[in-house]
């Protein structure tokens, strides 16, 4: 719970950092610069893709052990599971799509 938190407030202080300084990210890209914009949209992707990943691995763990103590209810946690990983793939491409579009 403590490492989450940490995780969270750095990727947090990063993100506003680059959205604050979009019009020196413009001036530094022009000049030859380090562009933030880029840099946070990269960020944020691989954190998303770091949460999408661990959700995934979470959600196949708790289905598979359900199933496991109770083969009975496979066709009943078999679909939902697969339902909530769909949703969090999605949640990965939206922020796959966001960061392309902020580094345009």
């Amino acid at each position: 719970m403590k490492f989450k938190t940490v995780l969270m407030t750095i990727a947090g202080v990063m993100m506003t950092g680059a959205a604050f300084a979009q019009e020196a990210a413009h001036t530094a890209a022009a000049s030859g610069g380090m562009d933030m914009a880029g840099m946070g949209a990269g960020i944020g992707l691989g954190l998303a893709a770091l949460g999408g990943a661990l959700g995934q691995g979470r959600t196949a763990t708790a289905a598979l052990e359900g199933i496991a103590r109770n083969p009975a209810a496979a066709d009943k946690v078999f679909t939902p599971m697969i339902i909530g990983l769909a949703l969090i793939e999605s949640l990965v491409l939206y922020a796959f799509v966001i960061a392309f579009l902020k580094i345009r």
